[in-house]
């Protein structure tokens, strides 16, 4: 599945190649931690900036917030909600995104189920309570295998808390509106990456995805839930970094 590099260690840039900007965007109650496991891979090829979804409520003003601090062109890789966020980006300034990658996301409306459940999350919150997410709601986004890995749990669990209780709120209370028919105007190369054992996100989404981009690409990550990054970043970081050297050409050359 992509490129495996041994022992952490990563080819560098290639010589006289000039740097490829990048900026990643978590998703829902997630942080820049997310990328910890990948970020050595990705600073191979350049610079990378950590877009914050926390400030903002709507996936338009997540997308405008992220823009005004992004460098002038970038490879863009969004996750789950975030990735929602980086097809917004990619729609209000084409010109400046080089590649995009949506890893663990879908272009899909919330349903009516999904829409109840946020509701009742939002009415039965206690700010001054709140300590993340609870087991039952980490070890629904990971690979059943997972279910005994504590480590992973509580990284999960501690960024929930981190993002905490008004981001949760705000968030939630946001009606996730479908994309589905607004893909074909992304004229960006496009990565879509799902994962094989992703409870939250089918692959029927990820393939209406590659379906409704034009030529984007779709890989499976295999013995994986939704959190890919934390549970299989080596096989993430060498298909992501693979496909941006191949496909992309570096800002400003």
């Amino acid at each position: 599945m992509g490129l495996l590099f041994r022992h952490g260690t990563w080819p560098s840039a290639r010589h006289g190649t000039q740097a490829m900007n990048i900026v990643l965007i978590p998703g829902f109650m997630t942080d820049a931690s997310l990328w910890d496991k990948v970020l050595p891979a990705f600073q191979t090829l350049g610079p990378v900036t950590h877009g914050d979804t926390s400030q903002a409520s709507t996936v338009t003003e997540m997308a405008r917030s992220i823009l005004s601090r992004a460098p002038e062109r970038f490879a863009l890789v969004g996750f789950s909600l975030g990735g929602y966020v980086a097809r917004e980006i990619a729609r209000v300034e084409p010109e400046r995104v080089q590649g995009l990658v949506l890893v663990a996301t879908s272009a899909r409306a919330d349903t009516p189920e999904q829409t109840r459940r946020k509701e009742v999350a939002v009415r039965m919150i206690d700010p001054q309570r709140f300590r993340g997410f609870s087991r039952p709601g980490v070890l629904i986004s990971l690979h059943p295998d997972r279910a005994r890995d504590a480590a992973m749990i509580e990284q999960v669990r501690a960024m929930s808390e981190r993002v905490g209780a008004d981001v949760f709120r705000r968030h939630s209370s946001q009606f996730r509106e479908s994309d589905l028919l607004h893909l074909s105007v992304l004229r960006c190369p496009t990565l879509v990456v799902a994962a094989d054992r992703d409870a939250l996100r089918s692959l029927d989404e990820a393939e209406e995805l590659r379906d409704g981009i034009n030529g984007a690409t779709l890989i499976v990550i295999r013995e994986s839930g939704h959190m890919i990054p934390l549970e299989q970043p080596e096989a993430l970081a060498g298909a992501i970094v693979q496909w941006l050297r191949e496909r992309i050409t570096p800002a400003g050359s």
